[in-house]
């Protein structure tokens, strides 16, 4: 097991020490599961601001995102599309950036502490299959930084995150 180390002070210097252990954890494994508790596991443990880390994928039977893997405390089970920023941005097909959740119309509160958020669909030949979320308890914590390198964490890694055995 690898244990993520960063020596970094910026955000984005975090970011840049964070993409190659992502590869290494997850380009070698073939189990999307595995691949999707290894990131958001390396993202958490690096991004201490990160209150929460995780998955949904969407359910095409019920058109609903259900929880995949993640780092935090306990979180809504099903979302649906449409619903609050994971199933607005799976909608739209586009990543949110929230500064202030309580200014987002229909923002769902998984976590009462929860102030930003960031929400980054996780594509399948350019049509959404999930998302990627990442919640903080400050507000504000997101700006084009993580959205430049979390979506690049998603698409390089879409394959892996969505392979079927």
């Amino acid at each position: 097991m690898e244990e993520i180390r960063t020596t970094a002070a910026t955000k984005e210097d975090r970011y840049r020490e964070i993409l190659p252990q992502i590869h290494s954890l997850v380009s070698d494994e073939s189990d999307p599961i595995a691949n999707m508790a290894n990131i958001t596991a390396a993202l958490k443990q690096t991004f201490t601001e990160f209150s929460w880390v995780g998955f949904y994928l969407h359910e095409d039977s019920s058109n609903e995102l259900v929880l995949g893997p993640f780092q935090g405390k306990v979180a809504c089970t099903r979302i649906g599309a449409g619903r609050g920023v994971c199933g607005t941005a799976f909608q739209r097909n586009e990543t949110i950036i929230v500064p202030d959740v309580e200014r987002f119309p229909g923002h769902i509160y998984c976590d009462g502490g929860t102030r930003s958020e960031i929400v980054i669909p996780v594509r399948h030949n350019a049509r959404p299959v999930g998302v990627l979320d990442v919640d903080s308890y400050a507000l504000h914590c997101f700006d084009t930084i993580d959205q430049r390198y979390l979506e690049e964490i998603v698409a390089i890694h879409a394959e892996r995150i969505l392979r079927k055995k």
